[in-house]
Order: structure tokens, then C-alpha cells, then sequence
């Protein structure tokens, strides 16, 4: 095996020949697939300093943008919209254009007044009235505490805070450690437990999210809030927990504590998302260093799984988008090879195990 900088480098380049900046799908949508995708790029961006990179996703921002710096086209009814507002942050301090600080501030002002249930925990979409859904975490979350922090707004630190620990709350199954992927708090989505509310299955994907979240706000939320340390709390057990369930392979499941049950199988998104939170938990010193054994085990497995077309690099066994289902409608997903879901994923694990010189040594 190579170091993960080659990976992360041969993903990118990949992508960067089948699409061009504009293109990525789906076209002209602002929109967490490119999110999720442009966030790995920077991060590897961040390591390597190839300038093409960045300037790769500058050219996506710009292109989902009109001259009046508006978006082109936009839900502002659904979390995963607002995602790549994360990208303006890097853009505004590199070029101090005003266009990426105005849209920054249209967003949170979205976000500020999106739709809630009785009990405070955002809609994850408009037209799903009353539903949390563990996604929201990773699309809202992040974005929130940085604008927050870096433009002294406190009121949306504690908005990101109020949501991860009532997604706790709502989720939790204190049996096996895990969250569902979602809540529906009115119990009137056909899926939702009667008494709980909570979906019936713990979906790869939509965990992985959640320490991927909370440990980028982390980042940024001061040592002194009262709450940090519940956060802390909550990244610890959730991924002792899924370190339970990771399988011989070193990945982890798509129906996560279902390993080896028929028509389950091993799903590479969700492993690049739990390795890459072990990785970083171990490094930030939130989880003991034995467990860095887990993330590199989770990383290796999905190195073997990779295959190569020419020079371009394959990323497979990835779920796509979801919805919430039962175990047959998880297990009965298809799979694709690159797309954004699947890269992005793979390229936060790169980063985060390309760091402190994890994985230097060749395997």
C-alpha cells in the first residue's frame, strides 16, 4: 500500500478528468453531494498545496453563483442545501471577495429561522414535517459553529449544541450504543416506532456523519462552554460502540449491527467515516491511542477494496442517497463506483490518516 496522500491525489485526479468543476452532479445544484466531495478536496488541498485544487473548487462555488452572487439553484427547505457553505469559508479568507461573506449570512439566516419540531430539532427537510434525521448533523452542524466562531455569533454555536445533544437524545439506543437514523418526534412517518419515533435500523451512512461533525466542531468550540464536554461524551460512545461492530474485512456493515445477517454487506462510505472519526479522536485525544488500531484496520480494509481503471481509481461498494427504511430496504440499495458520497468520504479518511504520519510506513 501506498501512503494515503497517493490515494487522495489519484481519487481527485480521477474526478477531475470525468468532470469539470461545473459539472459536478448534480449540475449547477448547490448541494451536499459536492459538498461532501469539495470538503475532502480541501482537506487534501490543505496537505499537498497543489493550487489546482483549490482553484477546482472555487470554480464549482462561483459557477452555482449569478453576477449578483445569489444562488443559481437552491432548496433553502433542506439541510443538505446548505452544506457547501462550508467551502465559503476558505474562499472569503483567500480572496476576501464580499459575494462568499454575503452568502454566507443569506445561509445562516436560513438556517437560524429553518423549521423546527415542539422540541427544537430541525426538520431535515421541509416536506418531512417533525423528522431528524442524523444527516442534519453533518449539514448543518459544522457550518454553523464555524460562522459562529469566526464572526462572533455565539447564539449559532449553542444552535449546533442544542441539535447534536437532542439528536442524542432522540436516537440513542442504549443497548447496542448507536443511533437510529432518524426520528420522526409526531410518530406519524410510517417508519417510526410507535413509542419512540425512531427508525428501525442503524444505517452506515447516516452514523458516520455524526463524529465526522462533532469532531470538526470541536474544533472550534471554546474548552470553556459548558457543554463541551457532553459532545466529547457523545463522540467517545458512539465510537467505542461502532468499534464493537467493525468485522474481520476491517470495514463496517451497511445495516451496522447486522454484520454476516443475509443480505447485508460491507459499505465503504460509512467505514472511511468511522476510521477517519477514530483517526482524528485518537489524535485530538478524545479516545486512547489503542484505538487508533481500529481507524487503521478500517483504512486498510478499504485501501483492498479499491480498483483501478487505467489511472483512474475506483471507489466502490458505496450506498447511494437514502432514504429511511427498514432492514430489506437498507440491505436492497445499489451501489456505485465514484460518486461524490463515496470520494468525499474517502478523501476525509485520506487526510485524517495522512496526518501525524499514521499510515507512512508501507503495508
Amino acid at each position: 500500500m501506498n501512503k494515503p496522500i497517493f490515494y487522495a491525489k489519484a481519487a481527485i485526479e480521477t474526478m477531475m478528468r470525468k468532470y469539470r468543476a461545473e459539472e459536478l452532479p448534480p449540475k449547477g445544484h448547490f448541494h451536499y453531494h459536492q459538498g461532501v466531495f469539495l470538503s475532502g478536496v480541501y482537506q487534501i488541498y490543505e496537505q499537498c498545496g497543489d493550487e489546482r485544487y483549490f482553484q477546482y473548487l472555487k470554480d464549482w462555488v462561483d459557477s452555482c453563483m449569478d453576477d449578483e452572487g445569489k444562488l443559481r439553484e437552491f432548496d433553502p427547505g433542506q439541510l443538505d442545501d446548505l452544506q457547501p457553505g462550508i467551502l465559503l469559508f476558505p474562499l472569503f479568507e483567500r480572496t476576501g471577495e464580499a459575494k462568499y461573506k454575503e452568502l454566507l449570512d443569506t445561509l445562516l439566516g436560513i438556517l437560524k429561522d429553518f423549521p423546527k419540531n415542539a422540541e427544537g430539532g430541525f426538520w431535515h427537510k421541509d416536506f418531512y414535517p417533525n423528522q431528524m434525521w442524523l444527516d442534519g448533523l453533518y449539514m448543518a452542524g459544522p457550518l454553523s459553529v464555524l460562522y459562529g466562531t469566526k464572526f462572533e455569533k455565539p447564539e449559532f454555536v449553542e444552535l449546533a449544541v442544542k441539535q447534536a445533544l437532542l439528536m442524542q437524545e432522540k436516537t440513542l439506543d442504549e443497548k447496542t450504543g448507536l443511533l437510529y437514523h432518524a426520528c420522526d418526534c409526531s410518530k406519524e412517518a410510517e417508519w417510526a416506532d410507535p413509542e419512540t419515533g425512531c427508525s428501525p435500523e442503524f444505517w452506515g451512512r447516516s452514523i458516520g456523519w455524526v463524529p465526522v461533525a462533532l469532531l470538526e466542531e470541536l474544533d472550534w468550540i471554546p474548552k470553556v462552554h459548558p457543554d463541551r464536554e457532553k459532545l466529547v461524551e457523545m463522540v467517545q460512545n458512539l465510537l467505542t460502540a461502532l468499534c464493537r461492530y467493525q468485522s474481520e474485512d476491517g470495514r463496517w456493515y451497511q445495516v451496522v449491527n447486522k454484520g454476516g445477517q443475509e443480505g447485508n454487506w460491507l459499505e465503504n462510505s460509512c467505514s472511511c467515516l468511522y476510521a477517519a472519526a477514530i483517526a482524528k479522536a485518537v489524535r485530538t485525544g478524545i479516545l486512547p491511542e489503542n484505538y487508533l488500531e481500529h481507524a487503521k484496520r478500517g483504512y486498510e480494509g478499504v485501501i483492498r477494496s479499491l480498483e483501478w481503471e487505467g489511472e483512474n481509481l475506483l471507489v466502490g461498494n458505496v450506498c447511494i442517497g437514502t432514504g429511511v427504511g427498514d432492514y430489506a430496504f437498507y440491505c436492497a440499495r445499489p451501489v456505485s463506483v465514484n460518486d461524490l458520497h463515496g470520494v468525499g468520504a474517502f478523501l476525509i479518511l485520506c487526510a485524517e490518516m495522512g496526518k501525524g504520519g499514521l499510515m507512512d510506513e508501507d503495508l
